[in-house]
């Protein structure tokens, strides 16, 4: 568990921790602003195209396996990224960077679904919300750290040379530590080829324009929207047919089952609101406070130390609270970001970061109430043999919410800044307001499956 925890917050770590460093970045290679979005929605791009196909491969053919050689893959391409001199080399090493933890993640999700029984999970699924959501709010402190203690000119590189250390220990020790799967296991399931290629061909067409939103102008771009869907419902035929003479890429009846079902809806709006708050805040500390990079990780620390603690709170209580603790943590995380509006609204200036401290850590005790026991809650159900492709659909949502979050709150939030004559703060207060909208979509899907489990307990009553 150390090793695999260890490994997914570097991989998670490296979607958040770029965004102090894009000035230092742009200023360094001369970068535009195209290659920069690329830069940062690259790694998302090819990070959510392989969660699926990965997870399928080691849930047929090991989960150690997968894990060692993704990470092995994702150092490797850290380094190739601390070394660029030009903005194709740092976005090829991103877009590999991307993929490689595509094929990690999975197997952690797995990983605890194999060697922990579902009466245990509570608390392993707890520290994998931790880790992810003190390694998404962490990131931009990190970065801030680094840059200030090497530099503002040289400073990024460092971003990516900080993960070779840690995964040479985790290759080693995974080799060591996590175990393998017997060889008479792995032949006898087939890994689907037709349906990995179409489902990654619907995920590109469908996060390649949401990344590209501010990059491609014009409505033209968004008829791969309607590509996407065409592709998408083509697997999903695809997929009922295979499996009926064979293991498909994605269970369908796993949809069936309301507590993945919903689970997975509420995954993939929250992380639509979640993770956008720090790409616009950081732009409003940072470009429109003239806050430093460190500044900036430090005004959005309350949030990660909120979410760290609360997480572990969650792990050790979803089996006693269930799916309500995932609605008490969206309450918390909506009360949080107005009360960040509210204090905004009231404290414009550079003294934004200290005004919003008690908002961002009562969201942060949200999240970490939030992340963790659904995680638990939606993989519950599910048998093991199918963990890694499973909890790799419920990424891969994560991972698509992220985009289409960044995109819709990113338009509101640079259309405002355009119309209000580059007012920062008012820019970022529409936005946010959009990301609270996510948050409360995503409480909806909770309380529907509450509410289903009421009545289904009455009814058996």
């Amino acid at each position: 568990m150390s090793v695999v925890l260890v490994a997914g917050f570097m991989t998670l770590l490296d979607v958040s921790i770029v965004n102090v460093a894009l000035p230092s970045i742009k200023t360094s290679l001369g970068l535009s602003s195209g290659e920069l979005q690329w830069v940062l929605s690259g790694y998302a791009l090819t990070f959510g195209l392989l969660l699926v196909p990965a997870g399928r491969f080691g849930d047929a053919r090991g989960r150690r396996t997968a894990f060692i050689a993704g990470l092995t893959v994702f150092t490797l391409a850290s380094m190739a990224a601390g070394l660029a001199t030009s903005a194709a080399w740092l976005v090829t090493a991103r877009l590999i960077q991307g993929a490689a933890a595509g094929v990690v993640n999975p197997q952690v999700s797995g990983l605890i679904q194999q060697l922990f029984e579902p009466s245990e999970r509570g608390r392993p699924f707890g520290l994998l919300g931790a880790t992810i959501g003190v390694s998404t709010a962490i990131g931009p402190l990190l970065g801030g750290l680094l840059i200030q203690a090497f530099g503002a000119a040289d400073g990024w590189r460092w971003i990516f040379y900080i993960n070779l250390p840690i995964g040479i220990v985790a290759i080693v020790l995974g080799a060591r530590w996590i175990p393998g799967k017997p060889q008479e296991e792995r032949t006898r399931e087939t890994l689907d080829p037709l349906g990995v290629v179409l489902l990654g061909l619907g995920v590109v067409l469908l996060l390649l324009p949401l990344v590209q939103e501010r990059e491609w102008p014009g409505p033209a771009k968004w008829l791969l929207v309607v590509a996407a869907a065409v592709v998408l419902a083509g697997f999903w035929a695809w997929e009922r047919r295979f499996a009926q003479r064979g293991t498909s890429v994605i269970d369908l009846s796993l949809f069936r089952v309301r507590s993945y079902g919903l689970g997975a809806l509420v995954g993939l709006f929250y992380f639509g609101g979640f993770t956008s708050i720090f790409f616009t805040f950081t732009l409003l500390l940072q470009s429109g406070l003239h806050y430093s990079a460190l500044e900036a990780g430090l005004a959005i620390t309350p949030f990660a130390l909120g979410s760290a603690a609360a997480s572990a709170l969650g792990g050790r209580t979803v089996n006693r609270f269930g799916r309500p603790l995932v609605v008490i943590g969206l309450v918390l995380v909506a009360l949080g970001l107005a009360g960040t509006e509210l204090a905004l609204h009231l404290v414009p200036g550079r003294g934004a970061g200290f005004a919003t401290a008690i908002p961002l850590l009562v969201a942060g005790i949200g999240s970490g109430l939030v992340i963790s026991p659904n995680q638990t809650l939606t993989l519950a159900e599910v048998p093991v043999r199918r963990a890694g492709s499973a909890g790799a659909v419920l990424q891969t949502g994560q991972r698509i919410g992220t985009a289409v979050g960044i995109a819709a709150v990113g338009s509101v939030f640079f259309n405002r800044l355009a119309h209000h004559d580059g007012n920062w703060s008012l820019a970022f207060e529409g936005s946010l307001l959009v990301t609270i909208g996510f948050v409360l979509i995503a409480l909806v899907a909770a309380l529907t499956d509450v509410v289903a489990d009421f009545r289904k307990r009455r009814s058996a009553a």
